[in-house]
């Protein structure tokens, strides 16, 4: 999937990112550029991808989607990295937006990133011919899985959680709505463009919820023991700012168990989705559950 990492990246870049007759102030354009190709694993990209390639879907039709995702989840970085919030002075290995830029350029420059997907995604219909009706049901998905109900209310229980935490089922969550509901929408986005059906779509929530789940485990885990140097940040952050984790909670060992777990039902899932294809999708379950960045 290196070659779907850098046709996202592309489309990421100044040159692509924005329409030619376009004008856009400098300084925001370079703050929404310096996160948006600050590297990172595009991994909501690549399930994009993945996932309308699983259906027999064209890859071009979900590169616009693709970026999408990209954008909202940078701008969450940079909001999530913000002193009001976790306050952390680097992100893949560089000074955060707002140490570069100041706070007042980051937080418009995540307004920009979070307005500016909804534009990528219109394009996946004006250039590429996806039917309208589609186009419309990934906006809502974004709409509820980057918003109130999904992201945003993913960050607001954490934040709550940091008041004094919090119990099993109130992190599970967290992590849920923090990080996995863009998952879960990048997963229906991909099937959606190539024409998924309720049974497919379905099979894909189940796989985005269960490797959603898996992979904030995962960075629980790393997060105690991960390679500074491969994770490109410091460990300990979660110790540090008191917050409760898996490893907290159930240990480090069950933590693992549970990862695998999960990544198991995470493969039935697609494996009775009726998908034409899944073998990529089987692979980024593996991928995840053996990360160590």
């Amino acid at each position: 999937m290196a070659g779907v990492t850098d046709l996202v990246t592309a489309l990421l870049t100044p040159e692509k990112l924005f329409p030619a007759h376009w004008e856009v102030p400098a300084k925001l354009a370079e703050a929404m550029g310096y996160s948006l190709l600050a590297g990172g694993k595009r991994l909501r990209p690549l399930l994009v991808i993945a996932a309308c390639e699983a259906l027999g879907g064209s890859r071009e039709a979900a590169l616009p989607v693709a970026a999408a995702i990209e954008m909202v989840h940078t701008y969450s970085l940079i909001h999530d990295d913000l002193p009001a919030m976790d306050d952390d002075d680097y992100r893949r290995g560089r000074l955060t937006n707002h140490k570069v830029f100041g706070e007042a350029t980051a937080i418009l420059a995540g307004d920009a990133l979070l307005t500016h997907a909804f534009y990528s995604v219109v394009q996946s219909s004006r250039a590429h011919g996806v039917p309208a009706e589609r186009v419309l049901s990934i906006v809502e998905d974004l709409a509820e899985m980057a918003g109130p109900r999904g992201m945003v209310g993913g960050q607001t229980a954490d934040m709550d959680g940091e008041q004094g935490l919090t119990d099993l089922d109130s992190l599970k969550y967290i992590h849920l709505h923090k990080t996995g509901d863009l998952i879960v929408f990048s997963l229906l986005a991909g099937g959606r463009i190539a024409g998924a059906d309720e049974r497919q779509l379905e099979a894909l929530r189940r796989f985005g919820v269960n490797i959603g789940l898996a992979f904030q485990v995962q960075d629980d885990i790393l997060d105690l023991v991960g390679d500074e140097g491969k994770l490109g940040k410091k460990t300990g952050s979660d110790v540090r700012q008191q917050k409760v984790t898996y490893p907290y909670f159930i240990g480090l060992e069950e933590s693992r168990r549970e990862v695998e777990r999960l990544t198991g039902e995470a493969k039935d899932a697609v494996l009775d989705g009726g998908f034409s294809d899944a073998s990529r999708l089987l692979e980024i379950a593996e991928y995840l559950m053996s990360r160590d960045h």
